[in-house]
């Protein structure tokens, strides 16, 4: 699969994963840090950034596109508004 075949249908299945992955782990020592999840073989990379999610990924020999979450948090990343 590639970034542009990624349908909602797989960010539906990541977060299912995701949270199925929280409800059996406590990652309570791991807020702040970055999970990547593979919709298609339900494989989860932990890590400090997207880059070092990637580049777990890239070692263990897999391309497939992940869908991105922050630990603790609602939303991966919040752009502040200006006042």
């Amino acid at each position: 699969m590639t970034a542009s075949q990624w349908s909602e249908a797989d960010s539906n299945r990541a977060q299912q994963i995701w949270s199925e992955y929280q409800r059996q782990h406590d990652l309570s020592r791991n807020a702040g840090e970055t999970a990547g999840v593979d919709p298609q073989n339900g494989q989860i990379w932990l890590g400090d950034s997207i880059q070092d999610v990637i580049a777990q990924r890239d070692a263990a020999g897999s391309s497939s596109p992940l869908f991105f979450v922050r630990i603790g948090s609602s939303s991966y990343y919040r752009k502040g508004g200006r006042r």
